[in-house]
């Protein structure tokens, strides 16, 4: 089984879908689209099942399954537990959380659009500057964008107005930029997927400036997403296809269960599963066994600690030489 680049294009689609729905309901159904719209995509229990979560479950998952990945991350592991516990954990208690929820912010943005303009780099093939200066164009816009977003109800007027204003400025500049760079892109397929990556962040920045906060979020998360299970069901196939060599497939594989749906169905039912009723169970025993409460134990907690953890580990795990990447292989360039 291969990486399809096609296949990979293809999930941009949905950034001209969503214009033309923004522009359809403007124009044919006053807002009414806008209106019924949660104003985040996490006041949706739905979104949260569906996107984002599951694929940061699904990744921690494969490493925590894999007995001779864990021995080769050991180290980075612990390290960065530690890290976590320390400077998010003992952190909040003197660091203010809106800076917290910051760092946050940017480290989300640009692990999601790091992942993207890194696939696309293998058929771009753009000098190191340009890479670099349309990976930082693109992070820099996208996280005024996600600000814009996530804290439109804590901004004042005058404080909204200026986030939108520095990420429209930003988003001007990558496309300029791309305009520049697109003359190193050896291959068509390559100028698509540079264009696509440019076209994701202008689109989210329109949408974002419309007031359709969960589109704007969708369209990004949406092509991330789908993007890392085509890395993880193409490693689970071409390791387990054959022969399954962990308990897991071992276990799937009894149950006639093919490889390539199994951490997708693992993962979106953990995922349900920790969204829906992790908060309460945990509260449930706390106060049974010690007459207290955590505040999100799971859901802000666990879920947090695993998306940190995703965030870093996935900017080594997929490189070339890892242990991962022998599983990979690409098509359609």
């Amino acid at each position: 089984m291969a990486v399809s680049f096609r296949f990979l294009l293809s999930l941009y689609a949905i950034v001209p879908l969503s214009l033309a729905l923004v522009w359809l309901d403007s124009a044919g159904f006053d807002h009414a689209l806008r209106e019924a719209l949660p104003t985040s995509p996490s006041h949706f229990l739905l979104f949260q099942v569906l996107f984002g979560t599951p694929h940061i479950v699904a990744s921690n998952l494969l490493l925590a399954s894999h007995s001779d990945y864990l021995a080769a991350y050991k180290g980075k592991l612990i390290a960065m537990t530690g890290f976590i516990v320390l400077f998010f954990g003992v952190g909040s208690l003197f660091i203010p959380y809106r800076v917290l929820y910051l760092i946050s912010a940017c480290w989300t943005v640009y692990h999601v659009l790091k992942q993207q303009h890194g696939v696309a780099k293998a058929v771009c093939r753009l000098p190191n500057w340009a890479f670099h200066l349309q990976l930082w164009l693109s992070v820099s816009a996208g996280i005024f964008t996600y600000i814009g977003i996530f804290m439109h109800n804590s901004l004042e007027p005058e404080q909204a107005a200026q986030v939108l204003q520095i990420a429209v400025l930003l988003t001007a500049a990558l496309c300029i930029s791309t305009f520049v760079c697109q003359r190193y892109v050896p291959n068509r397929l390559g100028w698509y997927f540079l264009w696509a990556n440019t076209l994701l962040v202008v689109a989210s920045c329109y949408v974002y400036s419309q007031q359709y906060y969960f589109l704007a979020i969708l369209m990004p998360r949406l092509v991330h997403d789908i993007t890392a299970y085509s890395f993880y069901v193409t490693h689970d196939v071409n390791r387990h296809g054959n022969r399954p060599e962990n308990a897991l497939f071992r276990l799937t594989a009894s149950c006639r269960i093919p490889p390539a749906v199994v951490l997708p169905l693992l993962s979106f039912l953990l995922t349900y599963l920790l969204q829906a009723y992790g908060d309460d169970l945990v509260n449930l025993l706390l106060q049974t066994l010690f007459a207290t409460q955590v505040y999100k134990a799971v859901t802000l907690g666990l879920i947090g600690y695993l998306a940190l953890m995703h965030y870093y580990t996935e900017a080594f795990v997929w490189t070339a030489g890892s242990p991962l990447r022998r599983y990979i292989r690409f098509s359609g360039v």
